[in-house]
């Protein structure tokens, strides 16, 4: 079995596929392709499952958007990186994708290398490599980052790979304010291009998810955000 990284590559022009295929074939990948939405939900399920999905946002059965979220409400899928693909550059397209747990955007027309160089860059972050602890006991929440596991209460929740970053980067410097910037820098990396804004997006999406756990993030206003230094009583 190759241990390239696997890249599933959805999109409806089959010239474009085909351009893809080779060149990410070409930088040392193995890929998957699909035409639809269907098809790509299918080819994300099978083992191995990809390291990470290009998704066009316009399929002609489903939305990108859609593909995504179903992607995300499956413990199988949730964690895969996935890079939204678009010919649209509204900043309401790039809300969205963010706010269902896209890790990166991207717009048509864009050159292979550059898309080839941001998915380098979203598989080097993976799991955070800023973590200064593998395991975590923090009140109500418990995490193994090796094993990528997350427990409120002692029921796990899923999270995706950069809201695993997040929570950790705000974690390593509970009690100190950390600005959007700095958790841009954090827990993004190099080789995304994404606003502030961005960062109010995934807090939100990670609060939800964290549940009660949620108290422990708190917003300074015109700032940023804070891990409690001490879970409550």
């Amino acid at each position: 079995m190759s241990d390239a990284p696997l890249v599933l590559v959805v999109d409806d022009e089959p010239d474009l596929v085909a351009a893809l295929d080779y060149a990410l074939g070409r930088d040392g990948f193995t890929t998957r392709t699909a035409a639809n939405g269907q098809e790509a939900l299918e080819r994300a399920m099978k083992l191995p499952h990809p390291d990470v999905v290009l998704l066009y946002l316009m399929l002609p059965d489903m939305s990108g958007t859609e593909v995504l979220r179903r992607l995300r409400a499956d413990n199988d899928t949730a964690s895969i990186p996935v890079m939204m693909v678009t010919a649209r550059g509204d900043e309401v397209d790039r809300i969205v994708g963010f706010e269902l747990g896209a890790d990166d955007y991207i717009t048509k027309p864009f050159s292979t290398r550059e898309l080839i160089l941001r998915v380098h860059a979203v598989l080097r972050r993976g799991v955070p490599s800023l973590a200064t602890v593998e395991e975590v006991d923090f009140g109500v929440l418990r995490i193994d980052l090796p094993a990528h596991r997350v427990w409120i209460e002692g029921v796990e929740v899923t999270l995706t790979a950069l809201e695993l970053r997040l929570l950790m980067a705000l974690y390593n410097r509970r009690g100190r304010v950390q600005s959007r910037a700095q958790l841009l820098t954090e827990a993004w990396e190099d080789g995304i291009h994404v606003t502030e804004r961005t960062v109010d997006t995934h807090v939100k999406r990670l609060r939800k998810k964290i549940l009660v756990a949620s108290q422990y993030i708190e917003t300074i206003r015109g700032v940023g955000y804070r891990f409690v230094p001490e879970a409550p009583a």
